[in-house]
């Protein structure tokens, strides 16, 4: 059996977990962590707080997440669901961040 050539998550499912488990990181952490660019992991920052579902704030000279764990999944089959309840599930929490 060969390696699959797709993921499971979505690029912006797999920042958001980061995010939850690092409200400080760096985008070029994120981007290592993950294996895309730095560019392309601001320019998934950007698609998720533009869509409302994390906020930005400077903290000294970085930038700090808070992501809106109330909201639901932009997904229409996913709307029962809030963002917080499918990233306790993933991260294995027990409460929604």
């Amino acid at each position: 059996m060969t390696a699959a050539n797709w993921t499971f998550l979505t690029n912006h499912a797999r920042v958001l977990l980061c995010i939850a488990h690092d409200p400080g990181i760096r985008l070029r952490d994120i981007g290592a962590r993950l294996d895309i660019t730095e560019r392309s992991a601001y320019g998934i920052v950007t698609d998720l707080t533009e869509a409302g579902y994390i906020v930005k704030s400077k903290d000294g000279r970085r930038n700090r997440y808070q992501i809106q764990t109330h909201l639901p999944l932009p997904d229409p089959a996913g709307r029962q669901r809030t963002v917080g309840e499918i990233l306790a599930l993933l991260a294995g929490d027990t409460a929604p961040a």
